[in-house]
């Protein structure tokens, strides 16, 4: 599938200047939904290719493009999964990565490095139109372990928490090519470049 445009349907700068930088081999212009003033949908799913596919078919509509929905969020082993699907506003609606990432340290006090395991998982749902009744889906997971205090400049959410134990960094340590290269969303574009490429 020869894809020239894509609009992303995310109004995250962090994940658009991300993915962007994943899908240079394709060639493909990656464009943000807001250039074409996309709403955000109300992300009513109850799992993370829900929800990606709810913002891919908005953007779709909306943009008359191909259209990429990405859902994807921290899987935390002693919450049972949380936040999962409310990654992004574990803290409530209006919630900061620094309020979300205070209510989780908060919520792992006092357990031990062994119990503060945790997944980073990706969701990633390619529309070729609105309509498009086979949606490519691709997933991605990267395990690692929540830290007892932030580390690392870099990224996004809960980058500074999340500790890679193979690298010993956490991924707000790593840089860009490095964090494709691991990360959930660098695992779950490599399946779909793949996939368009083969």
């Amino acid at each position: 599938m020869v894809l020239e445009k894509l609009v992303l349907a995310s109004g995250n700068a962090g994940k658009l200047k991300e993915l962007a930088h994943m899908l240079k081999p394709l060639d493909t212009e990656v464009v943000s939904q807001q250039h074409f003033d996309v709403p955000e949908v109300e992300e009513t799913g109850l799992t993370f290719v829900e929800n990606a596919l709810l913002k891919a078919r908005e953007a779709a509509r909306v943009s008359n493009l191909p259209a990429l929905g990405d859902d994807s969020g921290l899987v935390v082993d002693a919450l049972n999964g949380q936040p999962g699907i409310y990654s992004a506003r574990f803290a409530g609606d209006k919630a900061s990565d620094d309020d979300n990432n205070s209510l989780l340290l908060e919520k792992l006090a006092g357990l031990p490095a062994e119990r503060r395991g945790a997944s980073f998982y990706c969701c990633l749902v390619l529309l070729r139109h609105a309509r498009d009744p086979a949606p490519l889906v691709v997933t991605g997971t990267w395990h690692g372990q929540i830290l007892e205090a932030p580390r690392g400049q870099q990224g996004f959410g809960y980058d500074p928490l999340f500790l890679d134990i193979q690298l010993g960094a956490t991924a707000a340590e790593l840089s860009m090519a490095e964090k494709a290269r691991v990360s959930h969303r660098g695992q779950a574009l490599a399946k779909l470049i793949d996939a368009l490429t083969n």
